[in-house]
């Protein structure tokens, strides 16, 4: 069972109470690459969702998505690393999408700011 809601701020919220408490955040990847979607906020752009826990993250872990494998990045790499090579790609990063596949689209370097406060 989900913990995340139809409240997509409040997902957000989550995601980043939950991976500053744990110092992990969790995505999928395959053989060909982390898992990557067209976004249905911005036209012509790309998504990466992330999720705040394994639990949630395996949720999705079905049907189209089935073959990838679910997998940790620490925390630190994830803001200083990632967040900075997506941010320059224009990727936008997904945030706890929920049971619909909702989540709040981030820019990556917004993201990285509410690391700070």
């Amino acid at each position: 069972m989900s913990k995340l809601t139809a409240d997509l701020q409040a997902n957000l919220d989550l995601f980043i109470q939950e991976t500053k408490q744990t110092e992990l955040v969790w995505g999928m990847r395959n053989e060909e690459g982390w898992l990557c979607c067209d976004s249905t906020e911005f036209e012509n752009s790309e998504v990466m969702p992330f999720w705040s826990s394994k639990e949630e993250a395996k949720l999705h872990n079905v049907e189209e998505w089935a073959d990838f494998e679910v997998l940790e990045i620490p925390l630190d790499i994830f803001v200083e690393d990632w967040l900075i090579t997506l941010d320059e790609d224009g990727v936008l990063i997904g945030t706890n999408w929920n049971n619909e596949l909702q989540g709040k689209e981030v820019e990556p370097s917004d993201l990285a700011k509410m690391y700070l406060d």
